[in-house]
């Protein structure tokens, strides 16, 4: 990575069931000080604005909580990381919570309609539910089927309103009014906790997800090797590293959906680093970082702020 690094501070948590989220780029800035290391003022900075307020809100769909917030968040960021990328930098996008993705992810396609996009999702979760299947209603669980255009009705299980289906609608479309990737070009790693229609849209799809398991088995070089491979016909690779990657037993539980047996700190380094050194990476996101929820003090964002100054050190 050659171009100047921007720096876009996401804090909004809205589509998360947690709150607290919205304090992970602090906590991570905090961890930055007592490491002594200048990293955030060694970039330009932009602040995207929130609706973080609404939280107070009544929740008026189960189905899709806060969809038109999101849905305004999602456009902020999308709008901010194409203002980045026609200015020729690197987009870091420091999310709250996951669900923004969509709003990065479209921004990114805004700018490069007719390129083909590669997503590496490192991630415990597939968040490949939609208002038509999720148990929670939680939109960080929704971003790539959004980012696809995929609803998932063969695997319906609510009946959401009008308004939600037409705020859907509009998530699906920011950016462009098109599919912002192809499901082959969709690939996960660490994905260990899934919803039974993600299952089978993972299925049917043919997404390919590195357990964490695979990647040992096979050693770590050999299967982002073959991903790298996979990808090899995109233009542009987009990666998000969701801190619930890792190991919450090994780490800390400082994130709103921990999962035991995930990766190492090293083992996230190497990924991102080895994807790093393709040249086809446009834009890295980190997120998910709560602080209020970390059974170690601060060891989540310690953990996430040494994974990300080692990456981009």
């Amino acid at each position: 990575m050659k171009k100047n690094l921007r720096i876009i501070k996401n804090r909004s948590d809205i589509g998360a069931g947690t709150r607290g989220a919205d304090m992970g780029i602090d906590a991570m800035e905090i961890a930055a000080i007592n490491a002594e290391n200048d990293f955030f003022n060694r970039a330009s900075l932009v602040e995207v604005k929130t609706h973080n307020e609404s939280i107070y809100n009544m929740v008026k769909n189960s189905f899709a909580k806060r969809i038109s917030f999101v849905v305004e968040q999602c456009n902020r960021v999308s709008n901010t990381v194409k203002e980045t990328l026609l200015k020729d930098e690197f987009p870091l996008v420091l999310s709250g919570d996951h669900s923004s993705a969509l709003g990065t992810i479209s921004g990114i396609k805004a700018v490069n309609p007719e390129g083909r996009l590669g997503v590496v999702w490192i991630d415990a979760h597939a968040d490949l539910n939609t208002p038509y299947t999720s148990p929670s209603g939680n939109i960080h669980g929704m971003p790539l089927a959004a980012a696809m255009q995929e609803d998932n009705t063969v695997m319906q299980s609510n009946d959401p309103d009008e308004e939600t289906i037409k705020s859907w609608a509009e998530l699906k479309n920011i950016g462009t009014n098109m599919p912002k990737f192809f499901p082959e070009d969709l690939i996960y790693f660490g994905v260990r906790d899934t919803e039974e229609a993600e299952d089978n849209l993972i299925l049917r799809k043919g997404i390919k997800n590195y357990t964490v398991p695979e990647v040992r088995f096979r050693g770590l070089e050999n299967c982002m090797e073959e991903a790298i491979d996979k990808l090899g016909h995109c233009d542009i690779i987009y990666i998000t590293f969701d801190v619930d990657s890792l190991d919450c037993d090994f780490v800390s539980r400082g994130t709103g959906t921990p999962v035991p047996f995930g990766f190492s700190p090293e083992e996230a380094k190497s990924l991102i680093s080895g994807f790093l050194k393709t040249d086809k990476v446009i834009c890295i996101e980190f997120t998910e970082v709560n602080p209020l929820l970390d059974n170690k003090g601060n060891r989540m964002a310690e953990t996430a702020f040494d994974i990300l100054s080692y990456c981009f050190g």
